[in-house]
């Protein structure tokens, strides 16, 4: 949807978008413009929409603007894909390819935007590179936060919701001057509800949600400086939510396998029901360490290691403050935005749609501390001549802990020496220099010549340490396997996997031998004990040349040609090898677009539409590569060279007074057209793969929504309004390759045969073909209310997903097994809203 009207998605929207002159006011070129003289991609929504059609969350942008895509990951860091672009990427400190601002500050890293979307003007969606003025690694887009500013007399108001499982959601603020010159406002908001989910095997429930958020902004006239402050913040207890399993695939099937993890041969299914899933809870495993003469050496007495408690479990909070100055230098305006973000998480998370342990992130800890200064310097915007020269500064250190727990997997078995736990701490120390300008001439009064470009200098070291615990066994199966490696051969071994002489003397090793206790590091030479450290440094020149042609004051033609970068980053993951620990490296996007805006019939019709081409090379994508000893395993990866073309078309129409029909349309053509090298050319199944042809993960062919808005005012000045949204997509890619993958290895024909001669062991839920598919869905929505003389109170009924359609966001592919996230079951409820003035 391009360059769409604020009321193109509802009547409201565009009341709290206008200003005076009937003008939706956007800021996609760090200034305040009509959205139709902005001869770029935007949607914009309003404050008033974004509270009646109950858009809290990245989730709810994300439904409601065709082209993008949400996507939960199985650490809970949220993946957006805009018009294709995006990175399927799990891992904490990870710059995601469609960038967040709230007023411009940057929210860098995908975690710190969980909790924006309340108390705000707009919200404004830029498609396409964003890498000059937004430049933050935005291939894919921008999604710009506008906050409700405060106000020059006193305001107060606030609202208070319930519905479905019990949830209770409160918003309020508190508005207005302090002193002639010194404004301020605090808005806080939060929300409470019980379980939505219960599990497939017991009696008990997940999902409940409970989270506080706030944001004070003080704003300050001082003659010719212009100052703004703000302090946020939100700490998040919700529960992570649980997966449904949809398939299992074990390769190397044994005898010893089928004994001790016969739950493979008669799983539990939860698919078919959104609210249906499963998950460990509180477990017991006697043998964690087993004594058992098969080994090479002995662990010695059998664990006592008890109940372990793996309930799914979140502790997230983030704050920052920032400050914004603006100082007038009399036909010139320097601007300073300073911002410094702290984020912190704790959370325990399943990992496998199981109640077994098979892959489970027992620990998914780690921290976020991020500091940006942009300073620019513009001339006057309203001349014929526009110019804006400035730089950008950001440090940043990210620190990610995970503990991955297995001990019901496969590799749970005697010839990987009962391995259990993986774990890994992955820091990075990151920092971008950039400086950008912008220019825009007005040949004429109707043809405007438009040019931008950004350097970035980009530098990232990282240190990851893979370790496991006491009892976890993999130091004891690396320091065996690196002896053997190594030609150390012996009769004898330690309790820690380490050769020693018939007197219990260890052996010399061309490496040091770690203790169970420490932490360990593998390399290509399989070596323990040593910090596994890369240096990154990049550079590129993002940049954007454009013509805008306004044919008369209600039609503008534009076309635009662009090229963003995003930083090639390192993934946090337990690995086998250092060849799954190499970064990916930059990406780059050249989009080719053209397209127009049109005022029709005295404002009656708004149309817009545009047409794109974008030439993508190396992707990065959470991929595979093959290790000899356990299969397919999660590495970065760069695609070397794909396309996305497309278009985009939206209509509003305004028949008569109160009413709002909308509709707006997007289509993607992706295609793969060069496929990874060897070894990083594995598909999700640990198969070697060709992805030539492909669509890219996360992009639906068609997307679109359908909006109805109706307001009727009365002569005693009620106002009942009634509203329907429909939002659509066709099914994507969760996984490279997904449409054309044999889950089950034989065609489709039949499941995996069940043997314990080796032969794999594989079956498919009921109902599923597919199981890394995302099926194509319509949900609807629907709201029906009524509001006081000048908005003073407002009662309004609610539904969302009305008709319990069920549908998925993402499929997660374990070690043994697939498993999906499905969307929110149908939620209803009534929200009261009052407002003081």
């Amino acid at each position: 949807m391009l360059g769409t009207f604020v009321a193109a998605l509802v009547a409201p929207a565009a009341a709290q978008a206008q200003d005076e002159g009937g003008e939706i006011v956007v800021t996609a070129n760090k200034r305040e413009q009509n959205l139709n003289d902005v001869g770029l991609t935007i949607t914009a929504i309003g404050g008033a929409a974004l509270q009646e059609r109950g858009i809290t969350s990245l989730a709810d942008v994300a439904s409601a603007i065709p082209g993008l895509a949400f996507a939960p990951s199985n650490t809970g860091t949220p993946i957006l894909t805009l018009r294709g672009v995006g990175f399927n990427e799990s891992s904490l400190g990870v710059y995601p390819a469609v960038s967040v601002y709230v007023d411009q500050v940057p929210q860098p890293f995908p975690a710190l935007a969980a909790h924006s979307a309340f108390d705000v003007q707009r919200i404004e969606v830029l498609k396409g590179p964003q890498g000059t003025l937004f430049g933050q690694n935005s291939t894919g887009g921008a999604i710009n936060y506008i906050a409700n500013k405060p106000t020059d007399t006193f305001q107060a108001g606030g609202d208070i919701s319930y519905g479905r499982f019990n949830a209770i959601e409160a918003n309020a603020f508190l508005s207005g001057p302090l002193t002639e010159n010194v404004r301020a406002r605090l808005a806080m908001n939060g929300r409470h509800m019980d379980d939505w989910q219960y599990s497939a095997t017991r009696d008990d429930g997940n999902g409940h949600q409970s989270y506080i958020a706030g944001r004070f902004i003080l704003d300050a006239d001082l003659g010719n400086l212009k100052l703004e402050g703000m302090l946020s913040g939100w700490r998040d207890k919700s529960q992570p939510q649980a997966q449904q399993l949809v398939g299992i695939r074990v390769q190397n099937w044994s005898a010893e396998r089928e004994a001790r993890h016969p739950f493979y041969l008669n799983p539990t299914w939860s698919g078919g029901n959104p609210r249906i899933a499963d998950w460990s809870t509180l477990v017991r495993d006697p043998g964690l360490s087993p004594a058992s003469s098969t080994l090479p050496y002995g662990f010695g007495p059998e664990s006592t290691w008890g109940e372990n408690n793996l309930d799914p479990f979140g502790n997230r909070r983030m704050w920052q403050g920032s400050l914004r100055a603006d100082l007038d230098l009399s036909g010139m305006t320097l601007t300073s935005i300073t911002s410094y973000a702290d984020f912190k998480q704790r959370q325990g998370i399943d990992g496998d749609g199981m109640k077994q342990v098979t892959y489970d992130l027992e620990k998914s800890d780690g921290y976020i501390h991020s500091f940006s200064q942009e300073l620019r310097l513009s001339n006057d915007q309203t001349g014929a001549f526009r110019w804006m020269v400035g730089g950008n500064y950001e440090k940043s250190t990210t620190f990610e802990d995970q503990g991955l727990r297995y001990f019901d997997n496969t590799s749970h078995d005697s010839s990987l020496f009962f391995i259990n736990y993986s774990g890994v701490t992955n820091k990075q120390k990151i920092e971008n220099i950039a400086a950008f300008t912008n220019l825009e001439f007005d040949v004429s009064p109707s043809l405007t010549l438009k040019a931008a470009a950004r350097y970035t200098s980009s530098k990232n070291r990282n240190a990851l340490i893979s370790y496991t615990t006491e009892n976890g066994n993999v130091n004891k199966f690396f320091n065996y396997l690196g002896a053997l490696l190594n030609g150390v051969t012996s009769d004898y071994y330690n309790e820690n996997g380490v050769p020693t002489d018939a007197a219990g003397n260890p052996l010399p090793l061309p490496f040091t031998p770690i203790t169970p206790d420490q932490n360990y590091t593998l390399n290509s030479s399989f070596m323990p004990g040593e910090v596994f450290r890369g240096n990154l440094k990049e550079d590129n020149v993002s940049w954007r040349v454009g013509v805008d042609y306004k044919v008369n004051p209600d039609v503008l033609l534009y076309a635009n040609v662009s090229r963003g970068y995003k930083a090639g980053s390192f993934p946090s993951l337990a690995a086998a090898n250092a060849v799954a620990l190499r970064p990916v490296n930059q990406e780059y996007v050249t989009a080719f677009e053209a397209g127009f805006k049109a005022s029709m019939f005295d404002r009656v019709v708004q149309l817009n539409a545009a047409g794109f081409y974008m030439d993508y090379r190396d992707k990065q994508v959470r991929g595979r590569l093959l290790d000899p000893i356990f299969g397919g395993l999660e590495t970065l990866v760069n695609i070397p060279k794909s396309r996305i073309a497309g278009f985009e078309a939206d209509v509003t129409v305004r028949p008569t007074s109160g009413l709002t029909l909308s509709g707006a349309v997007t289509y993607l053509s992706s295609k793969i057209l060069k496929s990874p090298e060897p070894p990083k050319n594995y598909n999700v199944l640990g198969t070697a793969d060709n992805f030539v042809g492909d669509p890219l993960p996360f992009t639906p062919e068609w997307s679109g929504s359908v909006n109805l808005d109706y307001r009727y005012e009365t002569s005693g000045g009620l106002t009942p309004f009634i509203g329907v949204s429909v939002s659509a997509r066709t099914k994507a890619d969760s996984q490279l390759g997904s449409e054309r993958m044999d889950y089950l290895g034989l065609k489709g024909e039949s499941p995996c045969q069940t043997a314990t001669d080796g032969t794999d062991v594989c079956f498919l839920a009921p109902g599923v073909k597919n199981p890394f598919m995302l099926n194509g869905y319509a949900t609807v929505d629907g709201r029906v209310g009524v509001e006081g003389k000048d908005g003073a109170w407002k009662l309004m009924f609610w539904a969302k997903n009305m008709f319990n359609k069920y549908y998925w966001t993402n499929v997660i592919s374990s070690a043994d097994s697939a498993a999906r996230f499905a969307g929110m079951p149908a939620t209803y409820g009534l929200t009261i809203a009052m407002k003081v003035q």
